[in-house]
């Protein structure tokens, strides 16, 4: 006899009337957010070609995808992992003689076939927006800054952003600090790790000063400042200057210009984003490019951010006052009842006599027309 029907797979799991709600409010508030900015929502289909989901941007996994044949076509589909390599297909296509910049903006679900780490979650709510056809230093400020406004709106609190500058080892390597092409892989490794001993042993030596500029923005730019590169630093660190002015006071700004884990696909900028209360990163961001999959195309530069709002939606809906409902008896008046509702009151109508207000956990009871506190 089978005992599971019921059970959902692992990484799965079903929101309940209370984080539903939530999850609804977080969505609309970082979307009117983004909105508001002149962000302009698109929404691809949750299943696509994998060749397309998979050959848009450099660092897509295809296999993190659940992926099948079409009967239709007898090509491989798979279901979204993410969502900014679908806006830079409709940026490529659909959308390829609009005015640039273009900014769009998204709100879906993302499968994956396992969890990341520990964390065993296989689907999760995605938003965010990409800036196209710009990643310069005011395009990517104009996408921090958003990330936070959006994140506030939510109802995040404490928000901080760990700036990186996941290229770094690439653009060291070419000239300032010279690596053989076969050792640059293992000095991103052990850079990333932060193991000074390891970073030696793979011949990274001349990168350690990197991981003293590691904490709180202000120091750790001086720090990172303070590296003898040639110049080549100069730009980057003037850049994140300016980045940090734009962002100012609305959040916490820390560095670790080389942290590469969750920048797969991440140019010259990216940042991380955390807020108080919520365990683990909530989002990302930071600069790409779109590659052209037509002959004769030229790639896209872009500036985009990510947010994975489960953990804050779980937290917030912790915290969720109930909400005050009002109890219809039976025989209500049904135009008196849309009066209430036009004027904010959330309703319950009583089916039968067996319906109690207490029961149905309303706040309020209807009696001679008046909205009576319903005694616990």
């Amino acid at each position: 006899m089978q005992t599971d029907r019921d059970l959902l797979p692992e990484g799965l799991e079903d929101r309940l009337p209370a984080s539903a709600a939530v999850a609804a409010r977080v969505v609309r508030a970082v979307l009117d957010a983004l909105d508001a900015n002149g962000y302009d929502r698109v929404q691809p289909p949750t299943i696509e070609f994998e060749h397309s989901l998979a050959s848009r941007m450099a660092g897509v996994r295809p296999r993190r995808m659940f992926r099948f044949v079409d009967p239709a076509s007898l090509r491989t589909l798979a279901l979204r992992s993410d969502m900014t390599p679908q806006l830079g297909r409709i940026a490529s296509t659909s959308l390829a003689a609009a005015p640039r910049p273009l900014r769009l903006c998204y709100a879906g679900q993302v499968v994956t076939i396992k969890g990341d780490g520990l964390d065993p979650t296989r689907e999760r709510l995605q938003l965010g927006a990409e800036l196209i056809g710009n990643d310069g230093v005011a395009a990517a400020a104009e996408v921090a800054a958003a990330a936070i406004e959006a994140l506030r709106g939510a109802g995040a609190k404490g928000i901080s952003l760990d700036f990186t500058l996941p290229d770094l080892v690439d653009m060291l390597a070419a000239k300032a600090l010279p690596l053989a092409p076969d050792r640059i892989e293992a000095v991103r490794r052990e850079l990333d790790a932060k193991d000074a001993g390891g970073l030696v042993g793979a011949g990274g030596e001349a990168y350690l000063p990197l991981l003293t500029a590691i904490g709180p923005f202000d120091s750790a730019i001086e720090r990172l400042a303070a590296i003898d590169a040639g110049g080549a630093l100069a730009g980057r660190i003037a850049a994140l200057r300016q980045i940090a002015a734009r962002v100012g006071a609305s959040a916490r700004i820390t560095l670790d210009p080389s942290e590469r884990h969750g920048f797969e696909y991440q140019s010259w900028f990216g940042f991380t984003i955390y807020a108080d209360g919520v365990s683990g990163a909530l989002g990302r961001g930071g600069s790409y490019t779109i590659k052209s999959n037509t002959p004769g195309g030229s790639d896209e530069p872009a500036v985009g951010f990510s947010l994975y709002p489960d953990a804050l939606i779980d937290l917030l809906a912790e915290a969720e006052p109930l909400r005050d409902t009002l109890f219809l008896p039976l025989n209500h008046d049904p135009a008196q009842a849309a009066r209430l509702r036009a004027i904010g009151w959330r309703t319950v109508a009583a089916l039968d006599d067996t319906c109690d207000a207490a029961r149905l956990g309303c706040s309020h009871r209807l009696e001679n027309g008046e909205a009576v506190p319903v005694s616990v």
